[in-house]
C-alpha cells in the first residue's frame, strides 16, 4: 500500500540509514542505480524513434545475441558509474571480463548487473528489466573476479527496475522489499510498495513451455500436475510467460507463484545466470518471504565457479518452490500432499 505522504527513493534510504545503519555509501549506490534507470526509462520509450532497436550482430559473453538496446544499456550504467568513485568494479552480462572502474578504487563495493533483462521483447514493445546485486569486498589488494565470486548470501543489496506501463524499482538491503514507482513529472521514484510480501503460494506459473520435451521426467511430471484440474488445490494453475525475467517474477512476488527454467538439452546446466540475474532476485524474493532455489539447493549459498556461470533456477512463493523440489526429487507422493 502506498505511504499517504509521498516519500522519494532518497528519503527513504536516509530513514533506513537511521532505523538499520544502511551505509551512506550503499545508499548513494542505490540512488544512482535509481538515476541510471530513469535515463534507461527514457531511452527505452523512445528507442523505436531514435534508431535503436534491432540487433548489434555480435553476440555477448554468454553467447545471447546483442541488441542496440543491450549495448547502450551496458554503456549508460558504467557512465553512471565511472567518475563518482561508487563501486570498484562491476561485473555485466554484456562484459566478458569483470570492470575495475579506477574511480571507485577505494570503495568497498562492488555492482553485478544485467543492464536489459528481456531484450528480445525490445522490438515488440514489451516488458523490460534491470537486475543488479551489491557485494562488499571481502579485502583490498585482490582482483575484482576473485572478490566478487562469493556466495549471493554475501550481497549487501539487491534488486530490479521493471520498465512497464510505468517504471517500477523494487530493492532489499537485507531489511525488507520495496518497491518505488517513477512519477515521471516529479522525475522522482516514489514509495509505492512498502515491504512487499510474497504469499505463500499462489496460482500463477511461467516457464518457457517450448522446452518442454527438453526438461527431465520430472518436471514434465511437475507441469502436468499445476494443470490438472483439482478443486481443492485450486488448480490448474494460469501460464504466464512475458519473456522478461523480471516481469515474470514481479508477477510471482505480488500476486504469488512461481517461476522457472531448469536445465535442458541446449542448457545442461541452465541457462540464466547466476550473478547477475539469479542471485540478486534471491534476496529480494527471500525478504518478501518467498524462496529461491536450483531445485536442490538455496541459491544463496551457491558459490559461483566464474561471473557467468549458468544454472537451473526456480523462484517465488514459498510453497510452490517446496513443491517444484519436491517433483524433482522424484517424491511424488510427497508433492501431492503439500
Amino acid at each position: 500500500m502506498a505511504s499517504p505522504v509521498a516519500v522519494t527513493l532518497s528519503q527513504h534510504l536516509l530513514a533506513e540509514e537511521q532505523k538499520h545503519a544502511v551505509s551512506p555509501e550503499l545508499s548513494r549506490i542505490l540512488i544512482q542505480i535509481g538515476y541510471a534507470a530513469k535515463v534507461l526509462a527514457r531511452e527505452f520509450t523512445r528507442a523505436a524513434l531514435v534508431g535503436k532497436l534491432g540487433l548489434i550482430g555480435d553476440k555477448n559473453a554468454t553467447g545471447d545475441y546483442q541488441k542496440k538496446l543491450d549495448v547502450y544499456a551496458n554503456d549508460a550504467v558504467i557512465e553512471a558509474f565511472s567518475d563518482n568513485g561508487l563501486v570498484a568494479g562491476m561485473v555485466s552480462e554484456e562484459l566478458e571480463k569483470e570492470k575495475e572502474i579506477a574511480s571507485g578504487s577505494s570503495s568497498d563495493y562492488l555492482m553485478c548487473i544485467d543492464p536489459l533483462d528481456g531484450s528480445s521483447n525490445t522490438d515488440i514493445n514489451g516488458a523490460l528489466g534491470t537486475i543488479f546485486g551489491i557485494r562488499r569486498r571481502a579485502k583490498r589488494g585482490g582482483t575484482i573476479a576473485e572478490e566478487v565470486l562469493r556466495p549471493g548470501s554475501e550481497q549487501v543489496a539487491a534488486g530490479y527496475v521493471m520498465y512497464s506501463n510505468s517504471t517500477l524499482l523494487v530493492y532489499t538491503a537485507g531489511h525488507g522489499a520495496h518497491g518505488f514507482t517513477l512519477d515521471r513529472e516529479l522525475g522522482e521514484f516514489i514509495l509505492s510498495h512498502e515491504n512487499i510480501r510474497c504469499p505463500a503460494r499462489g496460482h500463477y506459473y511461467s516457464g518457457n513451455l517450448g522446452k518442454f520435451y527438453e526438461w527431465p521426467a520430472e518436471i514434465r511430471k511437475y507441469i502436468e500436475y499445476l494443470t490438472d484440474h483439482d478443486a481443492s488445490t485450486r488448480r490448474p494453475y494460469s501460464l504466464r510467460y512475458s519473456g522478461a525475467l523480471v516481469g515474470d517474477l514481479h508477477r510471482s512476488l505480488i500476486e504469488g507463484g512461481i517461476y522457472f527454467y531448469p536445465p535442458d538439452t541446449s542448457h545442461p546446466t541452465g541457462k540464466l545466470r547466476l550473478m547477475y540475474e539469479c542471485a540478486p532476485l534471491a534476496m529480494v524474493v527471500e525478504q518478501a518471504g518467498g524462496s529461491a532455489s536450483t531445485g536442490e539447493r538455496r541459491i544463496l549459498d551457491v558459490r559461483p565457479e566464474s561471473i557467468h556461470q549458468q544454472i537451473p533456477f526456480v523462484i517465488g512463493s514459498a510453497a510452490d518452490v517446496a513443491l517444484y523440489e519436491h517433483f524433482l526429487s522424484g517424491q511424488r507422493s510427497v508433492a501431492a500432499k503439500s
